[in-house]
């Protein structure tokens, strides 16, 4: 999987310009932006102002807050001049995008307080190609970008929307700027970032539906692999997230995880949860290439992430099934701070789970009336 996100600023940024060119004989600040309240220079200005202040995030590594600094046009700027900033701060953008690591991160405050370079240009080229679209509803232009791009982007920062018949229709929707067959029409909505959760020598990376379908189809995932990764088990469980996507039923927090070192920044396993919780129990299961065996650090993961699903209020018990035989698997979890199931909750995970009689059930439980500690904010 080649790495995403420069080249698709850059495209949205030409669409934008392209489809707006033919009304700069206009004067936008008389101008309405389709449904919003603001005129169509104040939009274009918007637009600018976010394409800048993402590229500052992700190059300065702002790791806390917003940077204290903002954009506007000068006065008199006239719309052929407001296209002209938007270029120049998509550019910008698409420079920062291409220059950060895999592993850099930057301060956004939804939901999980940081966002990784994809994520970054994904809000970008949201905020050019909706707000192009207001623009373009109120000069009376035509407007409708390339869908393979929009599908990206949906499936990066959009994993809780399921994919629609067309990308277009559905970002509009999912922006609150249209209707699609069978759902209801959105006042309020919001897009995720995927989380990223600090270990001691690992980090957990929320992997997009994106990164799903690439991992399952035999691709990288956008991750630097150990030589023998990533193992099959990683790739059946991004396939399990890309068919919870298409469903519609994924709620990233409860998705797929790939546990990346820190000494060499190479991808060595992956860990997720089964789906969302249940009667306060949600179930996880993980899987390591085996050159990155009996090193801790599928204990490390397991810690993490259960202690994270802990510190949750709508769950008490986090299970691992795990094969009779599987010896090591037995003890990471032992080592992470689950203890063997009782004999009924077995029983019960048989008749009412499915699961096997040759294989053992491991609970990790929160205290009754103690929430587990929250994570720590990615640094």
């Amino acid at each position: 999987m080649t790495a995403w996100g420069g080249e698709q600023v850059e495209q949205a940024v030409a669409e934008c310009v392209a489809a707006l060119r033919p009304g700069t004989g206009r004067d936008w600040a008389a101008v309405r932006a389709g449904r919003l309240e603001w005129d169509c220079l104040k939009v274009a200005e918007h637009i600018a102002g976010d394409l800048i202040g993402y590229a500052g995030q992700l190059a300065g590594r702002v790791a806390d807050r917003y940077a204290p600094y903002d954009i506007g046009l000068d006065d008199g700027t006239d719309a052929e001049g407001a296209l002209a900033v938007i270029a120049t701060t998509g550019a910008l953008l698409a420079a920062a995008v291409r220059t950060a690591s895999r592993d850099a991160r930057g301060f956004h405050p939804f939901p999980f307080r940081s966002a990784d370079r994809e994520g970054f240009a994904a809000m970008g080229i949201v905020e050019v190609l909706v707000h192009t679209h207001d623009i373009a509803e109120g000069l009376g232009l035509p407007f409708t970008p390339p869908g393979p791009l929009v599908e990206d982007v949906l499936a990066r920062i959009f994993p809780h929307v399921r994919p629609g018949e067309a990308p277009w229709p559905t970002l509009l929707w999912a922006t609150g700027r249209g209707e699609l067959p069978g759902r209801e029409p959105l006042t309020r909505w919001h897009w995720y970032n995927n989380p990223a959760l600090p270990a001691e020598r690992i980090t957990l990376h929320g992997v997009t539906p994106a990164a799903a379908r690439d991992l399952a189809a035999g691709g990288d995932g956008g991750f630097d692999w150990v030589a023998d990764g990533p193992y099959e088990g990683t790739r059946d469980a991004a396939g399990m997230v890309v068919k919870a996507y298409e469903a519609g039923v994924l709620r990233p927090e409860w998705g797929m995880f790939v546990e990346v070192r820190h000494d060499d920044g190479l991808a060595v396993g992956g860990i997720g949860f089964h789906g969302a919780p249940e009667d306060g129990r949600v179930e996880i299961g993980y899987d390591l290439a085996p050159s990155a065996r009996g090193q801790g650090y599928a204990t490390e993961a397991l810690r993490t992430l259960s202690g994270r699903a802990l510190a949750h209020d709508d769950v008490q018990v986090v299970i691992a099934v795990i094969d009779d035989d599987n010896k090591p698997s037995q003890g990471v979890v032992t080592r992470a701070g689950f203890t063997r199931a009782t004999t009924d909750e077995e029983r019960t995970a048989r008749e009412q789970r499915g699961m096997s009689g040759a294989q053992q059930l491991y609970v990790r439980r929160g205290q009754a009336g103690v929430r587990a500690a929250p994570p720590a904010p990615y640094r």
